[in-house]
């Protein structure tokens, strides 16, 4: 060091006399400090030294100062210089205390050094303590780094663990879930194939729909089983797992933790005895400041690390709270699946009382079903049997007609037989007596023969029964009366001839019988293809199909008329643009086999005037009424089979009756649910997700976009939006039109999804006529029907628009109208520009009129027609421009079927199509008139007119109907 060094002991001990003493710097310098009379030295050296200097005159001399300066070897060099003012006197310093001088030096020196060396080992000591005292705070950090890391690693694994314990028992509750709907759909099945063997009266099937239960229900019970037993085992041992988890980490924790408490005590220890040193070299060396500096910095530190270490505790002590807490939480979970699994049985042992009642129900019913079907069919067997009887009658009764031809046969054929035998004999006698030879018979008595009328008579001896039979003919006498007939129908006999030669030359011939081979094949050969008879019926029954058949189109068109290529052309928004609809079903139409009951009814119809038929939903469906579909594919439907719906389409194909299918695309019911238990995974071909489902339906949580239309909240909407939805729509209506074999569409909630996309799928269909059902809510006021109705039918105009006009769409606002018109209030037929007030006033070509439907009318009856106005709906949609529609239960249920077909004639006659023009005349209080085309002219009402009274109709009208004050219709001539 440059500055001033410490005095030593020993230096202190040799300057017994001097107070002050200069110590030297590198730069010539000199400080100078006094010191005591009483340094720290002992008591004899002061004496020693005194009389070996001074002897007795110590106080009396005067004092010398010692001064050391240091050269530039590092070296003490001593001066002596008197205390007095004047420094140029020398002292005169013996030798010897000169040299004792300069051995204390080295004295000094050396113990200077060995001070120095304690000094550095103490430093090194003192810088060990320190390096140790920093590896041991590292490692204490690292050690609480590590025991903190741990402690977030245990609960982010407990939490994990937690997490997927709860996943696990969602994932198992699901799982639950879809084994109880497999269980339902199980039992259903198993109710479905009761009802089979109940109707196949079989005994064996029900033997196998028994079995089928019982397996249904034990396999069940083991699913609930198997299920309850997965929740327990991997809710417990996730719990347990957790929990010794938790406990080996915190053990752990506790352990680095007091392992770090002991290594910072021995710190602690070994630091106190470093402190203790440096206070006895502070003791030595009070001037060390910078020593104490670092000593109290130590201390500090210290403080720093027991505070850490208070921190530690802390911590430890969160940690078992938390440890503990986390035991708290795994007896709660405990508890909770004790109680899930309570609830899980309860709900197993319900549903399994339920099931037992079902089964129950099932047997009940099916033994009902089956004393029903036991009845039925043994009152079958016995129609059967009469039948078989019957049959066997006529079978007894044809084989003895046959017996009794083949007897009558073997008469005639004997009788033949003998009397060419005869007439043989005859010819030989007349032979020989012309030629005058005498015969003579067999036993020698002479023969007379007797000429009769050109006829020879053998006359034998009386007694022969068999000649005289041969001769006179039958026993009984021949009436007169057949006589004459005889003589009448038989062939004239030839004159007699003079001789054998002239007779071969005759031109009369005999007559040709057949042979008696050729008469017994026809009486016991049975008719086969190539007979006369055979071939005669067939021909008969031939012209009598033809006959039917022409009589069946003569019936359906009257009159043939010359069709135009705008009624041959079909577009979808139109038809022919002469298309008469009629809906073939209502609400309760599914409760029976109703393909095969419309099937017959095809006819009937054409012969009515009907050109279309409105057929209900084809797919499997929710709703037995079929507007809650489910698998698109899947067509056996609550109302037949899919063979029994091609059979009735092929109907009324034969009927060249246009078939429209109800297709509901706007929504779809879901075969699954997803794991959170929500309705939105389907089946069936069309095997769709949530991403199909539109996003803002608030009931079943699609992932697609948002609905272009009104939601419907029964069933998910479906997002058209999405192109794999579209694309399979598309390929599903191809597959209806081209597989099955529909027409054209009726599109149901037409107001879900928006008519870019119908204009998609009828162009892609192609349908021969398409309908939209857009059903929007009229304008009221004061609980009365609103006179303007614009908004309204706008809406329905614009939804059209959006289709490209590809679609019509029902023209509800008519039929709003219509309930309040007919009531005395006709002056609501007409708008201010002198037009019809609904969709048929500004669209007529895609307005399709109706008054009642399934959902108006039926069993339903949200908004049915006035009954008693029903005639006049029908006399004016009928009779006015648009595609009209006929309801099923009007038609043929409510006794106006004549009605309507007089009206549809009527239509039919005068060339009303749904472009027809349309001129009203009259729309008051009274009544309606209004001339449609340029040949019909309609009345509603009780209005005085007829088409005299009328200045601006010309021409000769007839009155083609007239209903009184109802209704009026005319033709012109």
């Amino acid at each position: 060091m440059g500055g001033a060094t410490m005095p030593d002991a020993a230096l202190f001990r040799t300057l017994l006399c001097n107070r002050n003493v200069s110590l030297g710097t590198p730069g010539g310098r000199s400080s100078c400090f006094e010191l005591k009379r009483q340094p720290m030295i002992g008591k004899r050296f002061h004496e020693k030294k005194r009389k070996q200097l001074h002897g007795n005159a110590w106080f009396r001399r005067t004092r010398p100062v010692v001064y050391l300066s240091m050269n530039d070897s590092s070296e003490f060099q001593p001066a002596f210089v008197d205390e007095d003012d004047n420094p140029s006197d020398s002292l005169e310093i013996r030798e010897d205390e000169l040299l004792t001088a300069q051995i204390d030096l080295s004295d000094v020196r050396s113990q200077r050094d060995a001070i120095e060396k304690e000094r550095d080992i103490l430093l090194e000591k003192l810088a060990k303590s320190e390096a140790k005292q920093h590896e041991y705070q590292t490692a204490v950090m690292h050690e609480k780094e590590l025991i903190i890391s741990e402690l977030e690693a245990a609960k982010e694994l407990f939490y994990k663990k937690v997490q997927e314990s709860i996943q696990e028992k969602f994932d198992l509750e699901s799982k639950l879930i879809l084994a109880k709907q497999d269980a339902i759909e199980l039992a259903v099945q198993v109710e479905k194939l009761a009802e089979t063997a109940f109707e196949q009266t079989t005994s064996h099937i029900l033997e196998d729909a028994r079995l089928r239960v019982s397996t249904a229900e034990t396999s069940a019970a083991e699913a609930a089983y198997q299920i309850e037993e997965q929740i327990r085992s991997a809710t417990e041992g996730a719990v347990l797992s957790i929990v010794d988890q938790s406990k080996s980490a915190i053990e752990n924790a506790l352990a680095v933790a007091e392992s770090a408490g002991d290594r910072t005590k021995q710190f602690v220890a070994s630091y106190v005895d470093d402190l203790n040193l440096v206070d006895e070299i502070a003791a030595l060396k009070s001037q060390n400041v910078k020593l104490q500096k670092t000593m109290s910095d130590l201390e500090s530190q210290l403080l720093v690390s027991n505070n850490e270490m208070n921190k530690l505790k802390l911590e430890l002590e969160k940690s078992r709270q938390q440890a503990t807490a986390y035991e708290l939480l795994a007896r709660d979970t405990e508890k909770e699946l004790l109680e899930f699994q309570k609830s899980i049985r309860e709900t197993a042992i319900q549903q399994e009382d339920e099931v037992k009642s079902l089964l129950e129900k099932m047997k009940k019913d099916s033994a009902d079903k089956r004393k029903a079907a036991s009845k039925a069919f043994k009152a079958e067997l016995e129609t059967i049997q009469a039948a078989i009887e019957a049959a066997k009658e006529t079978v007894r009764a044809k084989d003895e007609a046959y017996v009794r031809r083949c007897e009558a046969l073997q008469r005639s054929l004997k009788a033949s037989e003998s009397a060419s035998k005869a007439w043989r004999q005859r010819a030989e006698m007349a032979e020989a007596l012309l030629s005058k030879k005498v015969g003579i018979g067999e036993n020698g008595d002479e023969e007379t023969y007797v000429v009769n009328g050109g006829r020879v008579d053998l006359l034998m001896d009386d007694d022969s029964q068999k000649w005289k039979l041969l001769t006179n003919g039958p026993r009984r006498k021949i009436p007169d009366w057949m006589v004459k007939r005889i003589g009448f129908i038989c062939p004239r006999f030839p004159p007699r001839k003079t001789n054998m030669a002239e007779a071969k030359l005759s031109k009369f011939k005999s007559l040709e019988l057949p042979k008696p081979d050729e008469v017994w094949s026809i009486a016991q050969e049975k008719p086969k293809e190539g007979d006369t008879l055979v071939e005669h019926v067939m021909e008969k029954e031939i012209i009598e199909k033809k006959r039917k058949a022409l009589e069946r189109a003569l019936q359906r068109k009257t009159i043939k008329w010359q069709k135009t290529p705008e009624e041959i052309k079909l577009e979808p928004g139109t038809g022919t643009g002469r298309e008469i609809v009629f809906q073939g079903f209502n609400w309760e139409s599914w409760r029976r086999q109703w393909y095969l009951d419309l099937a017959p009814k095809a006819a009937d119809l054409s012969r009515s005037g009907i050109t279309a038929v409105w057929f209900p939903p084809p797919t499997e469906s929710v709703a037995p009424q079929g507007y809650m579909p489910s698998d698109l594919y899947n067509l056996n439907s609550a109302y037949g089979s899919v063979e029994e719906l091609k059979y009735c389409l092929e109907e009324m194909r034969n009927q060249d009756l246009l078939t429209l299918g109800d297709v509901v695309l706007n929504h779809r019911c879901a075969h699954k649910q997803s794991p959170n238990g929500v309705w939105n995974i389907f089946g069936g071909k069309l095997a769709w997700g949530p991403e199909a489902i539109a996003c803002d339906d608030p009931n079943f949580q699609g992932r697609g976009n948002p609905s272009t239309g009104d939601i419907f909240h029964a069933a998910p909407n479906i997002d058209h939006s999405q192109d794999f939805v579209r694309k399979d729509i598309k390929e599903w209506l191809n597959w209806l039109r081209n597989d099955i074999g529909f027409d054209g569409w009726r599109l149901d909630f037409a107001r879900g999804f928006s008519g870019s996309y119908v204009k998609e799928y009828i162009e892609a269909s192609d349908p021969a006529f398409a309908i939209g059902e857009y059903w929007d809510s009229l304008a009221y006021e004061g609980g009365n029907l609103c006179y303007n109705q614009d908004a309204h039918r706008q809406r329905i105009v614009n939804w059209i628009n959006a289709t490209g006009g590809t679609s019509s769409a029902f023209d509800v606002t008519t039929k709003g109208i219509l309930h309040s018109a007919l009531h005395n209030q006709y002056w609501r037929l007409i708008d201010p520009q002198g037009k019809p007030t609904g969709v048929m006033g500004w669209w007529p070509s895609r307005a399709v009129t109706f008054l009642e439907n399934h959902d108006t009318g039926s069993t339903q009856g949200h908004w049915p027609f006035p009954r008693d106005k029903l005639l006049q709906g029908y006399a004016y949609i009928l009779s006015h421009p648009g595609t009209p529609v006929i309801f099923y239960d009007h038609f043929y249920d409510f006794g106006i079927r004549d009605v309507i077909t007089e009206l549809i004639e009527a239509r039919r006659r005068s060339g009303i199509h749904c472009r027809s023009p349309i001129k009203i005349f009259h729309a008051n209080n009274d009544g309606y008139v209004a001339k449609i085309g340029e040949t019909l002219v309609v009345k509603l009402g009780h209005i005085d007119w007829n088409p005299s009274k009328e200045v601006d109709l010309d021409g000769s009208w007839q009155k083609f109907v007239d209903k009184g004050s109802d209704y009026q219709l005319w033709l012109r001539q």
